[in-house]
């Protein structure tokens, strides 16, 4: 019979004894072909020396030996490893001894080559006719559900694409990294966020597939400036953080932030072109910036977001004056949500006079929200905020329609000749269905191109691509009014401005203010007119207050002002009586 059990057991021997033997054979043949054809079940046999006595072919598989390696080997001295063996060998012989069995369980044994090989093995005691016990071994190789689990685990802590930790196992190390600094006297652990500059537009400008290369070899120059002890994670997008023990000065992270710049500013081949790579580091340092993963994480991202407001490519330690600026932007920035979706922003309008006859031709429409408490907000607090936010293009469609309807319920008033200019922001202008937009919202009210008017500030208008012109180029072609804003802060040229589809320029305030006593503030005024008038533009000054103002922007030919002199901005219903009155 092939595959008998070995020379030492006597079952086979036993059976031959009764008479049933030809037919107890062949269901012992039929259990041996049994054991031997289930590939990843290793059964094998030992005696009460624990001596192998029976070995099936998938014991080969799973540990390497052959049959004829095995045979009349101790079970100790081949699969158990070594600080297992002393607890096997008591076990057995306890079971011996005292009939108590061993039980069933997960279990890593020993390969021939010494890997450790994962299996569930359960275990029986035979008694044979002559009193002898055997113990048979069932191993159920658990390598494919460990491989799996091993895979699952990868992929719950390590981000695919750079194969860095990612953001679940970061915040399980810095946990754990806590804890210890709270055991050592004076430990600290410090939290480094980065953030590449401007990668949106460098992943628009490859296509995502490159922008994926790009990350991946921003992963591992990151990785290759840091020591072994720093915990390296990919947060996100964009994003990376930092753990680091033993960082005990602002000057060593300094130091690493310089060797960290200098490898991304060494730049990166993708596709045959050199790409440079700048990002945004923000610092929170335990115990001093908070003691919680979640503190110490936010902290340094309110970090890093304040060495963005600083021009970027830069490194911001985090101070409380940061969490003090980052809240109140998130207040702002939740007024303005809400505000949004309960209708609670609203215009106020501040007329454009005509110096030669006093008559109103244009106003500005102004956003205006209230705080929690019905308190005002001020435009130069809302408008950044709502930048940031990405709440901009929102608030932006909004004007346009609240514009649209403030000209229709002027309609068969003395304010229905009156143009009103709304305020775009250079993030509208990257919306390239923006003018179709603004002439759709016209024609659906049923007005006119000529009594819209829009203003960009100079330095939003230089700051165009061409694409962004011809955005310009459409509303002026239809006959909307184009202003540049703020006019004489920024540095366009004439051949520039010449090319421009501009109506009128602004002067800014600024200028106006210091004109009387500072000769250069004066030139620039006198300057920007002439440009202007030569250009077949018309002239708006902004900010006058005075009567000393007005008499001096009348003498310098502009032609139309606005400023608190003549009307400080109002709510659209105290509009009607300002015309009245004036």
């Amino acid at each position: 019979m092939p595959n008998q059990l070995g020379k030492k057991s006597t079952h086979a021997a036993a059976s031959n004894q009764t008479k049933s033997a030809p037919a107890s054979k062949k269901s012992e043949q039929r259990f041996y072909e049994l054991i031997e054809s289930m590939p990843m079940v290793a059964v094998q046999g030992y005696d009460k020396q624990r001596r192998v006595i029976y070995w099936n072919d998938a014991s080969r598989v799973i540990y390497g030996y052959t049959r004829e390696e095995a045979e009349e080997q101790l079970l100790e001295d081949l699969i158990i490893p070594t600080h297992m063996r002393e607890h096997v060998i008591n076990a057995h012989q306890n079971w011996l001894d005292n009939n108590i069995s061993i039980p069933a369980q997960e279990l890593e044994l020993q390969h021939k080559d010494g890997h450790l090989v994962p299996v569930f093995s359960s275990h029986v005691m035979i008694k044979q006719d002559t009193g002898e016990c055997e113990m048979f071994c069932i191993d159920i190789s658990l390598q494919e559900q460990k491989k799996a689990q091993d895979k699952l685990h990868w992929m719950a802590n390590y981000d695919a694409l750079t194969e860095l930790p990612n953001r679940r196992l970061m915040e399980i190390e810095l946990a754990t990294r806590i804890a210890e600094a709270k055991r050592r006297a004076n430990g600290e652990v410090a939290v480094v966020f980065i953030d590449l500059d401007n990668f949106k537009i460098i992943n628009d400008t490859l296509g995502h597939h490159r922008g994926d290369e790009l990350i991946r070899a921003v992963a591992a120059s990151l990785q290759a400036e840091t020591r072994s002890s720093d915990f390296i994670s990919r947060f996100g997008g964009d994003e990376f953080v930092l753990v680091l023990n033993d960082y005990h000065s602002f000057e060593g992270i300094s130091e690493l932030y310089q060797r960290l710049s200098q490898a991304l500013d060494a730049g990166f081949k993708i596709n045959g072109l050199l790409y440079q790579v700048t990002a945004s580091f923000g610092v929170s340092i335990f115990p001093h910036d908070g003691h919680t993963v979640g503190e110490l994480l936010g902290n340094a991202d309110a970090a890093m977001y304040q060495a963005k407001e600083k021009g970027k490519n830069s490194l911001c330690f985090y101070t409380s004056d940061i969490n003090d600026r980052l809240q109140h932007y998130q207040n702002i920035s939740a007024i303005l949500y809400d505000a949004l979706a309960a209708d609670g922003l609203f215009l106020h309008f501040q007329p454009q006079i005509d110096l030669q006859d006093h008559h109103i031709l244009s106003c500005e429409a102004l956003l205006r929200c209230q705080d929690r408490n019905g308190e005002p907000l001020s435009p130069d607090v809302l408008i950044p905020i709502a930048e940031k936010s990405g709440l901009i293009n929102r608030i932006g469609d909004w004007i346009i329609e609240a514009a649209c309807q403030q000209l229709v319920n002027w309609q068969g008033t003395a304010l229905e000749k009156v143009r009103i200019d709304i305020n775009l922001s250079g993030k509208q202008l990257t919306n390239p269905n923006l003018a179709k937009q603004i002439l759709n919202c016209l024609s659906t009210y049923g007005l006119k191109t000529s009594q819209l008017g829009v203003e960009l500030t100079e330095n939003e208008v230089i700051g165009s691509d061409e694409l962004q012109i011809d955005q310009l180029k459409q509303l002026k072609n239809a006959g909307v009014h184009i202003s540049i804003d703020d006019f004489g802060t920024g540095y366009s040229s004439l051949v520039y401005l010449s090319k421009l589809p501009v109506c009128s320029l602004k002067i800014d305030r600024s200028f106006l203010v210091h004109a009387m006593e500072n000769e250069s503030d004066m030139a620039i005024m006198k300057a920007i007119i002439t440009v202007g008038h030569s250009l077949g533009l018309s002239v708006v000054v902004e900010g006058v207050e005075t009567t000393e103002q007005d008499r001096l922007v009348k003498s310098l030919g502009c032609d139309l002002a606005q400023g608190y002199l003549y009307a400080r901005p109002m709510p659209a219903g105290d509009m009607l009586k300002y015309l009245t009155s004036n």
